[in-house]
């Protein structure tokens, strides 16, 4: 019994050995591996590392002889290629609502889906001390809780803060609990944002996933009236803007073609586009015309240009206006 348990951690530990210590440009030969072994108080002959090799390969690891003087063994290929791991990497690096103490947790925990060899690509950490993070260490747990909450088609309650001109967080309405009815959880502009129907508010509101603290599962239903029993979360975030919700408008505009660009990348290649001269064009979209929203065209300048309705012009014109004042001499 002795003998089957100690056989079954050799074949253990040699799989780990693999799958750490070797790829293509890394393999190791039998000898390697036995000294690797002994690391883990494993004592082994050079017969048994084929026999368990062989043993691997039926089990479905790839694992590739590189035969020639010395054989040579690596695992070949893995459940994700390293192209992917860089993507989840960057991918994690980018998400503000994820902190620099997790991105590192996180990515140490991908760097040990490849070779300790291949692992060194995936080190950036410069790149994540000089992004912006936020400090909610929290984040994970609301993000659990709230999928829960949405599964088990339960309300939630929490805290919901800002922060302070120093800095310092700040809890909203003097640290009185937030209810609400989450529906689903967005990402957007590397934010995480929980879309929920708030009762205070009698509508759909958007909270930042990481600005929320102590939230709690309870025993009562999600409620949502009769308008919102068919509400479409996937149409909801095209309409709205950088997560600003209101009413939604059906809004007319009019871009030079240099724009046509950053209008797909903002509305999608769906977007109806319809020529209105040799330099420019139209499209009409259902949106939220949030002072976000109107911020967006005003970067564009001259280049664009509102045709309807009358409201969202007169919007933009009092906005104009609002700024211009703040340089008049």
């Amino acid at each position: 019994m002795a003998n089957s348990s100690s056989s079954k951690k050799k074949l253990l530990a040699l799989m780990k050995i693999l799958t750490s210590n070797t790829d293509e440009k890394h393999p190791m030969t039998v000898k390697q591996i036995i000294a690797e072994l002994k690391k883990y108080g494993i004592d082994a002959e050079r017969k048994s590392i084929y026999t368990d090799i062989n043993i691997l390969c039926e089990f479905g690891i790839d694992i590739i002889c590189d035969r020639s003087r010395v054989n040579k063994y690596y695992v070949a290929s893995r459940e994700f290629e390293l192209p992917e791991l860089k993507l989840l990497v960057d991918a994690v690096q980018c998400s503000k609502f994820i902190t620099p103490k997790k991105s590192k947790e996180l990515i140490k925990k991908i760097e040990k889906l490849t070779s300790i060899h291949e692992a060194k690509e995936l080190h950036r950490d410069v790149i994540i001390d000089n992004r912006v993070k936020m400090i909610n260490e929290n984040i994970y747990y609301n993000v659990d809780t709230i999928y829960r909450a949405i599964r088990e088609n339960k309300q939630i309650r929490f805290n919901y803060f800002e922060f302070t001109v120093d800095k310092k967080i700040k809890l909203r309405r003097d640290g009185q609990k937030y209810f609400a009815s989450p529906y689903a959880l967005l990402w957007s502009e590397g934010n995480y944002y929980l879309v929920a129907y708030y009762e205070r508010y009698k509508g759909i509101s958007n909270f930042r996933v990481d600005r929320m603290l102590k939230i709690e599962l309870l025993d009562k239903e999600r409620y949502f009236p009769e308008e919102y029993k068919d509400f479409c979360v996937t149409k909801y975030s095209k309409e709205i803007f950088n997560m600003f919700s209101g009413k939604t408008e059906t809004i007319r505009l009019e871009f030079h073609n240099s724009l046509i660009n950053a209008v797909i990348d903002r509305f999608g290649v769906d977007i109806n586009v319809y020529k209105n001269s040799e330099e420019t064009f139209q499209i009409v979209v259902d949106v939220v015309p949030s002072e976000t929203f109107l911020g967006w065209l005003f970067m564009f300048g001259d280049k664009v240009r509102i045709i309807s309705p009358e409201t969202v012009i007169q919007k933009m014109k009092e906005m104009i206006d609002r700024v211009s004042n703040l340089y008049l001499i």
